[in-house]
């Protein structure tokens, strides 16, 4: 069983994220870097705060009660991307960090996101690539499907948004941010089920439908085959999966 995606997906999902999902410096540079110098600050799908910077004015977008309730940073807005319920250019810059796969509407939601202000930046995935993580083209191809329908091509998204540009963000191999690349260089990870409650891709599926993939994966890291298969990752600081900065000057 796969539970769709949709606005409030975690209520049901995002019990845990606050404490898995801590955002990595190095990428919160990036973000920070290409908000530019913007003052105030629109953060739609804000989940618990991450990458909100300290030195803005942030006012938070958040459809999911259990996530705004994880905040430790301020209140948020129960809204939808959608519906922003803001004046058109009310403020500096909007961004949106690993949300829009989640949205019902991502073109209607990045065109609020344009509206509400001039600049606009996107941390999200490329649906494309994702088959270069080993996690999903070795244990769990179903993936690539489910990421497919639930995700706009690149491109397109880089469309919606009137994008200036698109940055690749390779991830560190001690990335602190739990999402579904972060362990990369450390497949042990993957087998705890509280690591894998913090991954969309993972919690919205039966742990039924996982189960073959994990089995797989713990053979291959008890018998030594992972290690000697992906033995050039090892000594690898960053690699790109498909994460990318879409952005919008304005």
């Amino acid at each position: 069983m796969t539970l769709p995606s949709h606005p409030r997906i975690y209520d049901t999902i995002g019990s845990g994220y606050a404490g898995n999902r801590v955002p990595d410096a190095r990428i919160a540079a990036r973000i920070h870097a290409a908000l530019g110098d913007a003052e105030s600050v629109c953060n739609v799908g804000a989940g618990a705060g991450s990458y909100e910077p300290e030195d803005r004015t942030i006012t938070a977008v958040e459809p999911s009660a259990s996530m705004i309730a994880q905040r430790t940073a301020g209140s948020a807005i129960r809204a939808v991307a959608e519906r922003l319920p803001f004046a058109d250019g009310a403020f500096d810059a909007a961004m949106a960090t690993l949300t829009i796969h989640h949205w019902l509407d991502a073109e209607a939601g990045l065109s609020e996101m344009r509206r509400i202000a001039p600049r606009c930046v996107l941390f999200t995935f490329d649906p494309a690539i994702q088959d270069s993580l080993w996690l999903i083209r070795d244990y769990f191809p179903s993936v690539i499907d489910f990421e497919n329908n639930r995700h706009p091509p690149i491109d397109r998204v880089a469309e919606w948004i009137g994008a200036d540009r698109i940055e690749a963000v390779p991830i560190p191999w001690d990335c602190t941010d739990g999402f579904q690349a972060a362990y990369w260089r450390r497949p042990e990870f993957y087998l705890d089920p509280r690591i894998r409650g913090s991954i969309s891709t993972f919690a919205q599926r039966s742990e039924e439908d996982l189960a073959p993939g994990l089995r797989a994966l713990e053979h291959d890291l008890q018998s030594g085959a992972w290690h000697e298969r992906h033995a050039d990752l090892l000594e690898r600081d960053e690699m790109d999966f498909g994460y990318r900065l879409v952005v919008r000057e304005g």
